[in-house]
């Protein structure tokens, strides 16, 4: 969630009052169809959905397969970064230089490269398509080498050099970069934080979190080569793997926490500070490491040299680095039992932090630890054991809303107790989805925000017992289906026509999708290529085709008519018992498909004497054309009543024509 979180609850208000996170020119690559056991139906084949010529090379190529598993020949490129930055509080600047060395592992010999320089988001003049503040600077480059070479910004095309266009850099190699090969580029540069306001970051003079504060390498993948895209503010982002190793130098006093394992705690964190931090390793309780009377220097950290410090963090398969910082953070610890992680037979923990100031315990912060312990162990029982170090929640500007980072989440604004779980549940889910399972958020940010709220629902419902969040997806779904302004979810994120469409396409419909989908395949159906999903492409880039083709490849099922519908289109959901006539000693239901989406009908029979009669009408005979059918059934013992869907599994638009009698 970030700074429109406001906005999204203003938007929704006549659906549905809740929050949203938006943690958040393209060229889109529509799935491959993939190729199932079992024979394929005509009226299944009619319902295939597009192709992508580049998608169609990648299989060709070996780099992706129609089962929806990386194929033999897959690649993806490396970047190790060494940066080091200086943040001054008073003037709120930024300085910074780094060396970033980058693996060619792609079969292809590479003459330039593009780097990501998304603080330039706030450069004078810069394209945006969301509230930014003004009167901000971008990124003030000093200093640009390639490959031993210095570079000089260049409006041409040859020879070496390198110009910037937006948030993209775009670097012109002194020598091509062969298949195997590395490059190293040293930059140096400044910026300042911006205030309040800022998408997903900034700060507000006491407390700032650090985000897109370095150069970055763009991705270059398998299937569209460079991702070039500009960042506008809204659509989020697509980012490589790499090892960080990151300095990060302050006054002393100053708390500082980043993506990554600190380096040197002996230096910079007192006695005290390090003999809670080894007591919460192990408590269950939550260890108030930092209290009020401890935020100073020489109490909560070392005293340092000339009065600053240098912290330093080392981060490995990670896709970003953010750090926050402040000198009024109390700080709580605890850890979570994440399963095992190492397969070495023994579980793991990760280390459990939040830092907060001391007026948003009205806001439930001091419960922040123990919501993000729940939310780490449930999704690593029920997705994939949590790999990393620590897990921390920073109270940050507003404008932060919920934003996710590697191991990192920035939670900004005021909040009820049911709220502050939630928002810190959803930005906890996105640490496996994009985190590690390393999707385009820009093209389809559904494969990040959908399945992360699907996750979400899970969590709230396990944490509240028994609340109803998946309910709520559906109802804010429905409710700008009905009204007419709902738009497909394969649509980049750049591209929707109104927030409250991206909302829905990216939140609210694919979380509710997947609740149908789990109606369709079964629980255990859906959980076994849930998870295999997220095992297949852990720290790598799936594409849409791919988790298709993997829920395809599991169940042993065709469900092109499901991604058709529900991902490609924006058809409507309506199944009804049309009438219920008697046949002798039967009964005559006749059930219609009277929308355009076709699914199963799950049609329950309950007897006077409690027993409970299933009857499933499947997708074939809408997909064949049928628009009715009748299905006979005995009258004795007597019938209570007839229902179709009772679970709620499938978005209906209109629930009352469902059940008999009426």
């Amino acid at each position: 969630m970030d700074s429109r979180a406001t906005t999204v609850r203003s938007v929704f208000a006549g659906l549905l009052i809740t929050t949203v996170s938006a943690c958040g020119g393209g060229r889109s690559a529509p799935p491959v169809t993939a190729a199932t056991p079992g024979t394929t139906s005509s009226a299944v084949r009619g319902m295939a959905i597009p192709v992508s010529p580049a998608l169609e090379r990648a299989v060709a190529q070996g780099t992706r397969t129609r089962t929806g598993a990386p194929g033999p020949r897959y690649w993806q490129q490396w970047t190790d970064y060494r940066l080091e930055a200086e943040l001054n509080p008073i003037s709120k600047r930024l300085t910074g230089q780094g060396t970033i060395t980058y693996h060619n592992r792609s079969p292809d010999t590479l003459n330039e490269v593009y780097v990501q320089l998304l603080h330039n988001l706030f450069a004078p003049g810069a394209r945006h398509n969301t509230d930014v503040p003004w009167s901000v600077e971008g990124v003030e480059l000093s200093r640009v080498a390639a490959q031993g070479q210095l570079l000089k910004a260049s409006d041409k095309d040859e020879g070496p050099g390198y110009k910037v266009d937006g948030t993209i850099m775009r670097i012109r190699l002194p020598k091509p970069l062969p298949p195997g090969g590395t490059a190293a580029f040293d930059i140096a540069w400044k910026l300042r934080i911006p205030p309040d306001g800022a998408p997903r970051g900034g700060q507000d003079g006491e407390a700032f979190f650090i985000n897109y504060w370095y150069p970055q390498m763009a991705v270059y993948d398998d299937v569209n080569g460079w991702q070039t895209d500009q960042y506008l503010g809204n659509a989020e982002f697509y980012m490589g793997y790499g090892n960080y190793d990151v300095a990060l130098s302050l006054p002393a006093g100053w708390l500082v926490t980043s993506t990554g394992t600190l380096r040197n705690p002996s230096e910079v964190l007192s006695s005290q500070t390090r003999a809670r931090l080894d007591t919460a390793s192990h408590a269950r309780g939550i260890v108030r490491v930092v209290t009020e009377a401890d935020r100073s220097a020489g109490t909560s950290t070392t005293a340092g040299t000339n009065g600053k410090l240098t912290w330093r963090f080392r981060a490995d398969s990670v896709r970003d680095v953010s750090w926050a910082t402040s000198s009024r953070y109390l700080w709580d610890a605890t850890n979570a039992a994440v399963g095992d992680v190492d397969g070495d037979g023994r579980p793991d923990t990760t280390a459990i932090n939040a830092f907060y100031r001391p007026e948003l315990r009205a806001s439930h912060w001091d419960e922040s630890a123990r919501y993000s312990r729940h939310a780490v162990e449930f999704f690593s029982r029920q997705l994939l054991p949590y790999p990393y170090p620590h897990m921390t929640a920073v109270d940050g500007p507003t404008s932060c809303g919920g934003m996710e980072y590697p191991m990192m989440t920035c939670i900004g604004g005021q909040w009820d107790t049911l709220g502050l779980y939630e928002v810190t549940t959803h930005e906890i889910g996105h640490m496996w989805f994009p985190m590690l399972v390393g999707s385009d958020e820009k093209r389809y940010a559904w494969m990040d925000e959908g399945l992360t709220q699907f996750d979400q629902s899970q969590a709230m419902a396990d944490f509240f017992k028994g609340f109803d969040d998946e309910e709520r997806n559906r109802r804010n779904y429905l409710g700008l289906a009905e009204s007419g302004g709902e738009v497909e979810l394969m649509r980049h994120g750049d591209r929707y026509p109104s927030y409250p469409s991206y909302g829905v396409a990216s939140y609210y419909k694919p979380a509710t999708v997947l609740v149908a989908l789990r109606g369709v395949l079964g629980k255990d159906t859906f959980n076994k290529a849930y998870t295999e999903y997220a095992r297949r492409w852990l720290y790598k880039h799936p594409l849409p085709s791919d988790l298709f083709n993997t829920f395809d490849d599991v169940s042993g099922q065709d469900l092109s008519w499901f991604w058709r519908t529900w991902f490609y289109e924006t058809w409507k959901l309506d199944q009804a018992i049309d009438t219920v006539s008697p046949a002798g000693d039967s009964l005559d239901v006749v059930i219609e498909n009277r929308g355009k989406a076709p699914m199963p009908v799950h049609l329950t029979v309950t007897r006077a004497d409690g027993k409970v009669q299933e009857i499933t009408v499947p997708v074939s005979a809408w997909l064949s054309g049928e628009h009715r059918r009748t299905l006979r059934i005995a009258r004795e013992p007597a019938i209570k009543n007839i229902e179709i869907d009772p679970k709620r599994d499938f978005p209906d638009v209109d629930r009352s024509n469902q059940a008999w009698p009426r």
